[in-house]
């Protein structure tokens, strides 16, 4: 979240036989408890009658059971370090005082919304893939908190550490073909180097204006540095038309003072 803000750090631990990597807000760093995937050695049968009743016709291997152990195991650590991004508050809102505020969650949650009703998308722009990008975009966030720019962190730092805390987070789950999505995904965010991460940036700036006007509402209290930030920064047209849209209702709403 790109305001000025600060928040103490996460002290929440999770079960301890989850391969979980925890950040040192206090400095640079990581500490790792080394993957250490928890395979139970169960020969599984799967025993489907013949249709003349002489018994079973298939099997599961020990190997194969061994798989489907170890990746349930994995998802749910990765689900379960996840769920940091439904606790951990944006620090713009806590620093402007506002009690209650959205979490990281919540943020990419109403940004896959957006992808998801956007009307008149660009030719060859992938709609599936702008949702998913917008649930991966702070995944990292997960780890190494929401750091803003009051935090003192140059920007190329905070990338390097996120995208540390991606490489951890795609280790819990084990790897293999959806670890790889996940880091594709949040590089092409990442570097903007697409007409989805385009709109996705996008959708970033519209929740955090519209998120911000909806507090303004609910509290009472102006919050100006929200939309001084990302104006003029809008790449597309969906972009420009629906963060127009909510500064027109907030001048309506709020007249002079907005």
């Amino acid at each position: 979240m790109a305001v000025n803000s600060s928040t103490p750090p996460l002290h929440r631990s999770l079960h301890s036989r989850s391969p979980l990597v925890f950040f040192n807000r206090t400095g640079p760093g990581f500490f790792t408890h080394p993957p250490n995937p928890r395979l139970v050695s169960v020969r599984s049968h799967s025993q489907n009658s013949a249709p003349d009743g002489s018994g079973s016709k298939r099997s599961l291997s020990l190997e194969d059971s061994q798989t489907s152990i170890g990746s349930s195991s994995s998802a749910i650590d990765f689900l379960t370090l996840c769920h940091r991004l439904k606790t951990t508050k944006r620090k713009g809102w806590i620093n402007n005082g506002i009690k209650g505020p959205e979490s990281i969650a919540d943020h990419m949650y109403r940004m896959a919304l957006m992808a998801l009703i956007a009307a008149d998308l660009p030719s060859g722009l992938n709609r599936e893939r702008c949702i998913k990008i917008a649930i991966v975009h702070d995944i990292a966030e997960a780890i190494v908190g929401d750091i803003t720019p009051s935090d003192g962190v140059p920007k190329e730092e905070k990338s390097r550490m996120e995208q540390a805390a991606l490489n951890e987070m795609c280790k819990v789950l084990g790897g293999g073909m959806r670890a790889e999505e996940i880091k594709e995904l949040w590089q092409e965010y990442e570097n903007n180097s697409s007409l989805e991460a385009n709109l996705v940036k996008d959708f970033d700036k519209v929740e955090l204006i519209l998120q911000a006007l909806e507090y303004e509402t609910q509290h009472g209290k102006m919050l100006d540095e929200f939309f001084l930030s990302t104006a003029g920064k809008f790449q597309t047209e969906i972009g420009k038309s629906w963060a127009a849209e909510i500064i027109s209702r907030r001048k309506s709403k709020f007249g002079k003072q907005a």
